[in-house]
C-alpha cells in the first residue's frame, strides 16, 4: 500500500527509518496498533520490520543486543502499563552498561487520567527516570519528529544510554500533517559529526608523565566500543610497547596479542601489570568491580591515574588520578599518539618493550596453568572443560553470549586469556542480569545473520526467558545454547559454601533435561555428560540449521573470581582483617 501520511503512526515510522533504523522488538499492544499498522501497510517495503517476542523483557534484551553488535541504537516498545513495566529489567541492565536504546512505551490518553481505566494511571515518566538518561512524553502528532530526534541524540552522545519515549495514544491516533513531516531531519542537521577531542594541556601533562615511566600499563574499558577506537587503541598499544588489560565491558576491544596481559584480575599476567606498573593509562573505563575499583591490595596505590572518559561523572570514581582528560576516547587517543610522535624519546619503545616481554612471560605460564586444569577426565566434568570444548571448537569471531552467574566466571577465565574481534561477546556486566542470554543470542544472531552465534548459560538463567526459543524457532535463527548444568544457583551455593558454613539453602534444583523442553519448542536438542561428546554436538547442531539447545551436565564449583572479590570485601573490612 501507498506510505501515504495518515497519523502519528505513520510519522514515528518515517521517523525510525530517517533514523536508519531497521528493527523495532516488542509486542504488539492497543495503543500500539497505529505504529505497527503503518509498517504493515508501508514500512517494511521501505526496510523496517517488527520482531515479536514473547516478552517484552526478551524484546529489551534483543534490542540491547542489537545496539552492541552493530554499534547502532536498538529499539524495543511496549504497550501502556504492563507492557512498559515489562521492559523495566531489560532497560536497567541497558542503562548499566551505557548501551544506546531508544525505548518506546505507549501511554492512554490524558482524557483517560485518574478514572481507572485498564493500564492507566500509571507514572511511567518517573518509573523510567533512574534508567534512563531522558524521558520524553508527547500527546500530539505535531511533537513526534522533535521528540524522537531530542531521544535518539541523547542516547547517541555522550556518554551513552537508553531514552525513554512515551507516545499518548492522542499522539498515534489523531491526524498528520506534510507540515509534521517535514520537522523529520536528517541525523547529520541535529547530532554532531565530529568527536569531542581532550583538552591539550592534559595531552602534553599525560606525555610527560610517561616520559618518566619504565612500567605504564594500558586499560581499556566499554568506550572504546562506543567511540569505535578499536584500531587506534591497538596502535598505539603497539607502536609503543604497552601492555595492555581491559575491563569486561572492554572485552573485544583489544586486537593484538603482542601486548595483551588479560580481561579479566585472575590472570597472573593482569594482577602483576596492575600490583607492579606505575603509570595506568585509562580509556573509557569505569573503575568498578570488574577491575575491583582499583583498590588494594589488587591494585598498586602509589600509580599515577591518567583517566580518559567522556563522561566527567566517571573522572576520579573509587580511584584518585593525576591527569583526567574529558574526550571521546578515539580522539584523545589520536592526539596522544601526535604527541608521542614529537615528543616521547625513543629508548622508551626499548624500555617498554621489556616491560611487555617480563609480562608475556607470565602470560604463557597463565595459559600454561589453564592448559593443566582442562586434562582433567572427571565426572560431572569440570565447568572449565566444557568452556574449553566450546571454545576450542568455534570460530574466533563467533558472536559469544554469556549469561549465569558461576557459569559466566568459569567461562571468562578462558575468554579473557586471549583477544577477540570487537563486538563480538555480550553479557549483562555491571547489573550483572540473568536471563540475557536467548534474547542477546537472538539480537546478535539478527544484526549479524552470517556469524555463528553461541550463547554458554547457567541451568538457572537459561529458565528466565525459555519462551523466547520460539521466537528463534519462528525466524529460523541457528543461534546455539549450550547449558552448564549443576542443578543449583552456583553462585549464591558458592557464598554460602564460603561464607556461611555450607548452610545451603533455596539454591538447589531437581535434574532436568532441558534438551527436551527445547525440542517440544522445534529446537535441535541434546544431552550430554561426557567432555568428549561436546564437539561432535555442537556440529550436529550447526549441521540441523535449526536454533539448538545442548544441555551438558557439569560439576558444582567455585570460582576463583569468587575467592578475589572475597579477598577485597575483607580487606574493607566486612569479613573482619
Amino acid at each position: 500500500m501507498s506510505n501515504q501520511l495518515l497519523n502519528g503512526g505513520d510519522l514515528v515510522v518515517k521517523c525510525l527509518i530517517k533514523e536508519g533504523v531497521t528493527k523495532i522488538f516488542g509486542l504488539v499492544g492497543g495503543e500500539l496498533l497505529k505504529i505497527y499498522d503503518a509498517i504493515e501497510r508501508w514500512g517494511r517495503e521501505e526496510g523496517i520490520d517488527t520482531v515479536m517476542v514473547r516478552h517484552e523483557q526478551a524484546g529489551g534484551h534483543m534490542a540491547d543486543a542489537w545496539a552492541r553488535a552493530t554499534g547502532e541504537i536498538g529499539v524495543c516498545l511496549g504497550t501502556a502499563g504492563p507492557g512498559v513495566t515489562h521492559l523495566i529489567p531489560a532497560v536497567a541492565a541497558a542503562y548499566a552498561d551505557s548501551i544506546p536504546m531508544l525505548v518506546i512505551g505507549a501511554q492512554v490518553g490524558r482524557m483517560f487520567d485518574n478514572i481507572g481505566i485498564l493500564q492507566g494511571d500509571l507514572d511511567q515518566i518517573n518509573l523510567m527516570k533512574p534508567i534512563t538518561k531522558l524521558q520524553v512524553s508527547v500527546e500530539n502528532p505535531y511533537e513526534i519528529p522533535h521528540a524522537i530526534q531530542r531521544c535518539i541524540r541523547t542516547a547517541m552522545t555522550g556518554r551513552r544510554g537508553p531514552v525513554f519515549l512515551e507516545l499518548r495514544e492522542t499522539a498515534l491516533v489523531r491526524d498528520a500533517t506534510e507540515a509534521d513531516q517535514k520537522k523529520i531531519l536528517d541525523p547529520k542537521q541535529y547530532r554532531p559529526e565530529y568527536r569531542p577531542a581532550g583538552n591539550i594541556e592534559g595531552i602534553i601533562k599525560a606525555v610527560d608523565i610517561l616520559k618518566n615511566t619504565d612500567k605504564p600499563l594500558i586499560v581499556a574499558g566499554g568506550g572504546i566500543n562506543a567511540s569505535e577506537a578499536f584500531n587506534e587503541l591497538n596502535k598505539l598499544s603497539e607502536t609503543y610497547n604497552l601492555p595492555i588489560g581491559t575491563t569486561l565491558s572492554g572485552i573485544g576491544v583489544v586486537t593484538t596479542d603482542k601486548t595483551f596481559v588479560g580481561g579479566k584480575l585472575t590472570a597472573m599476567a593482569y594482577r602483576r601489570a596492575a600490583i607492579e606498573a606505575n603509570v595506568v593509562l585509562s580509556f573509557g573505563c569505569k573503575w568498578d568491580h570488574t577491575i575491583l575499583y582499583g583498590a588494594s591490595p589488587i591494585w598498586n596505590q602509589d600509580q599515577k591515574i591518567i583517566q580518559v572518559d567522556i563522561d566527567p561523572t566517571e573522572i576520579g570514581k573509587n580511584r584518585p588520578v593525576t591527569v583526567a582528560i574529558v574526550g571521546d576516547a578515539k580522539a584523545v587517543i589520536n592526539q596522544l599518539l601526535e604527541e608521542m610522535e614529537k615528543n616521547l624519546p625513543k629508548e622508551k619503545v626499548t624500555e617498554w618493550s621489556q616491560w611487555n616481554e617480563y609480562l608475556q612471560d607470565v602470560r604463557k605460564n597463565d595459559k600454561q596453568q589453564i592448559e593443566k586444569m582442562l586434562k582433567s577426565n572427571k565426572l560431572p566434568m569440570k565447568p572449565h572443560r566444557l568452556v574449553h570444548e566450546v571454545l576450542d571448537f568455534i570460530p574466533d569471531d563467533t558472536q559469544l553470549v554469556i549469561d549465569g552467574g558461576d557459569i559466566y566466571l568459569f567461562s571468562l577465565d578462558l575468554i579473557s586469556l586471549k583477544p577477540r574481534p570487537p563486538r563480538s561477546f555480550f553479557r549483562s556486566i555491571s547489573m550483572g542480569h540473568l536471563g540475557t542470554g536467548i534474547p542477546y543470542a537472538i539480537g546478535a544472531q539478527m544484526a549479524k545473520p552470517d556469524k555463528l552465534v553461541v550463547c554458554i548459560t547457567g541451568d538457572g538463567s537459561f529458565m528466565f526467558n525459555i519462551q523466547e526459543l520460539e521466537t528463534a524457532v519462528r525466524l529460523n535463527l541457528p543461534i546455539i545454547i549450550i547449558i552448564g548444568n549443576n542443578c543449583s544457583w552456583g553462585m549464591i551455593k558458592s557464598a554460602q559454601k564460603l561464607n556461611l558454613g555450607k548452610r545451603y539453602c533455596d539454591v538447589d534444583f531437581p535434574p532436568i533435561n532441558y534438551s527436551e523442553i527445547a525440542r517440544s519448542f522445534g529446537c535441535y536438542g541434546e544431552k550430554i555428560d561426557k567432555p568428549e561428546d561436546i564437539k561432535p554436538a555442537l556440529q550436529r547442531a550447526i549441521n540441523s540449521k535449526k536454533p539448538a539447545v545442548l544441555d551438558v551436565d557439569i560439576a558444582f564449583e567455585t570460582p576463583s573470581a569468587m575467592k578475589l572479590l572475597g579477598l577485597y570485601k575483607k580487606n574493607k573490612g566486612l569479613y573482619g582483617k
